[in-house]
């Protein structure tokens, strides 16, 4: 659909304009509209054509706005955005899965090009909607699905395209990151900071989807799909939350030289890929490490360009907006040269040979284990014996201060070891008399 002029540029010409509509003014969709409204000339200037909303989709569009719109803009039915005859990208921001799918699906029936900041809605439906988009021709944006205003959709999609992407290790919630600072930092439990979090509004009310580690596997998914030229199944990859982490064993871990973070990891060897989303220790000395509160890090490596580290913050308004533009911006520029959309984020499932997923039980890495024992002679040695039947060995051990009559912790560092031979062994000292508690079991990431 050619753009429409609509006034003349600072060489006299005309300009093209770009009509854009926009499904939800929430946070992120008014963030995108005060953004164009600020930034309008600039970006206008950069692109070589005028960026207009045209219409704007809301629930109730009587209601105050959060940003200056012009009431004639606003509709409630996302469908008058989508059947609008001048609109040529229609920008999605509603939320959830099964209205943003219908409305989705719809504004690429109608030939409109997609922009999404819907990470949940491209990791459940993600694959219908890029075949769709493909099988018209249209463009799909969706750089303000992971990392906010951190462009990693375009590195991993484009700086990086002539690279096979090693690794991925990515701090990729905020709002895991901000209470596992504060954990650190200050010593304190994980629900006395959670509460702080939902205070300051970096947590949600019902903090599952963050704290459980599901909000990070929704980024992976979509990161490692990019990655590895294929579609993840979001339901295979394995995920651990942060709230079971004890104060105890992010202190153990620093004395080892380890801080602990909730690490979205995706691997590939051997033609196989490993994906998972776990609280891991990483190194103090690691880049990520030094990731701290409410901000993401991404740290990849390429066969050919080696380590790269993207930081920045990875939610809010403006960062998500200005990613989103991002994308508008984009898909305009393709708009205004008459280019095909842009190439396939990835082959569908089938097209090219496939990574297979490693299983869980599979993976290798080094653990640090915490076993509460009672205090008596000979505990260690049932505790290695039992790690040694599994194939698991010690790298080191801390024995902390006896107490008398009290279960004490004995700290343990693994050599690498299997998975599966590490969940038997714990399995078998959980089942010692001389064990008080279930043992806690962290992976350790190393560079």
């Amino acid at each position: 659909m050619a753009g429409r002029f609509r006034r003349r540029g600072v060489l006299g010409r005309a300009v093209k304009t770009i009509a854009v509509g926009i499904l939800g003014l929430g946070t992120v969709g008014s963030g995108v509209v005060r953004l164009l409204q600020d930034n309008g000339a600039m970006i206008d200037a950069r692109l070589g054509a005028h960026l207009e909303v045209r219409r704007i989709a809301r629930r109730r569009p009587t209601a105050p706005t959060p940003v200056t719109v012009d009431p004639a803009l606003l509709t409630a039915d996302p469908m008058e955005v989508i059947r609008d005859p001048a609109i040529q990208v229609v920008v999605e921001l509603i939320g959830g899965t099964d209205e943003a799918r219908r409305y989705a699906l719809e504004a690429l029936k109608a030939g409109k090009h997609l922009v999404t900041a819907n990470k949940a809605l491209l990791a459940v439906h993600g694959l219908e909607i890029y075949r769709a988009a493909a099988e018209r021709g249209l463009d799909l944006g969706f750089e303000a699905a992971v990392c906010g205003g951190i462009p990693i959709i375009r590195v991993l999609r484009d700086g990086l395209v002539a690279n096979r992407i090693r690794s991925l290790l990515g701090i990729i919630n905020g709002t895991a990151n901000y209470i596992l600072t504060r954990m650190t930092e200050q010593g304190r439990p994980f629900a006395e900071v959670l509460a702080e979090a939902q205070a300051k509004g970096y947590a949600e009310t019902d903090p599952t989807l963050d704290v459980g580690g599901h909000d990070a596997a929704h980024k992976l998914q979509i990161l490692a799909s990019i990655a590895y030229n294929t579609f993840i199944d979001l339901a295979q990859v394995p995920v651990e939350g942060i709230a079971g982490i004890d104060p105890s064993d992010i202190r153990y871990a620093r004395e080892l030289g380890y801080v602990v973070k909730l690490l979205a990891i995706a691997k590939a060897a051997d033609g196989e890929l490993e994906v998972r989303v776990s609280p891991t220790l990483l190194p103090e000395d690691h880049l990520l490490a030094s990731v701290r509160g409410v901000y993401n890090g991404v740290y990849l490596v390429g066969d050919a360009a080696g380590p790269q580290m993207f930081y920045g913050r990875g939610a809010g308004q403006m960062p998500t907006a200005s990613a989103v533009v991002s994308d508008i911006v984009e898909i305009a520029a393709n708009i205004l040269a008459k280019r095909p959309s842009r190439r396939a984020t990835f082959s569908p499932p089938g097209d090219r040979g496939e990574l297979a997923l490693k299983p869980l039980e599979e993976i290798r890495t080094r653990y640090y284990l915490r076993v509460m024992v009672a205090d008596k002679p000979g505990v260690l040695s049932k505790v290695s014996g039992v790690l040694g039947a599994h194939n698991v060995s010690i790298a080191s051990v801390i024995q902390k201060t006896r107490h008398e009559q009290e279960a004490v912790p004995i700290v343990m560092m693994t050599h690498e070891a299997r998975e599966g031979d590490l969940r038997a062994a714990l399995a078998g000292i959980d089942r010692l008399d001389v064990v008080s508690a279930p043992s806690i079991c962290l992976r350790v990431e190393e560079p």
